[in-house]
């Protein structure tokens, strides 16, 4: 369980990492470098990483759920079935996909890609 929860903990981290990335990349790309199309494209990516590990995270978050209320149950048998909980809980590549891009939209992933984007457009049509 301690594990499970940890593991919670480490994919805010990486996702504060991904935002660190592109606040630092992408205005470099695009002051700097003057990489204004790759710029947009590394938006777009680090985005789409972010609602990935949110995804990730999401999912462990209900998995920590359904644990917690199997220990209070007494259902232990229940709490240690991951693997096989996930499997039957496997979706689809659209499903998955769609996914990705709902978690991606939320607003604490949303930003500060949000306003990258902004940026990019900014400087596009101003320059």
């Amino acid at each position: 369980m301690v594990m499970f929860a940890n593991q919670y903990e480490s994919y805010e981290k990486y996702s504060l990492i991904i935002k660190l990335v592109a606040l630092t990349l992408c205005p470099t790309l695009l002051f700097i470098a003057r990489a204004g199309a790759w710029t947009i494209i590394f938006v777009a990516l680090l985005w789409l990483q972010d609602g990935i590990w949110k995804t990730y995270q999401h999912r462990i978050g209900e998995r920590l759920l359904v644990v917690e209320k199997a220990i209070v149950e007494g259902q232990g048998h229940q709490a240690m079935q991951f693997n096989s909980m996930w499997l039957e809980s496997r979706k689809g590549s659209i499903a998955l996909l769609t996914e990705y891009l709902t978690q991606a939209c939320k607003p604490t992933v949303a930003y500060p890609h949000v306003l990258l984007v902004i940026l990019w457009i900014l400087y596009i049509y101003v320059a």
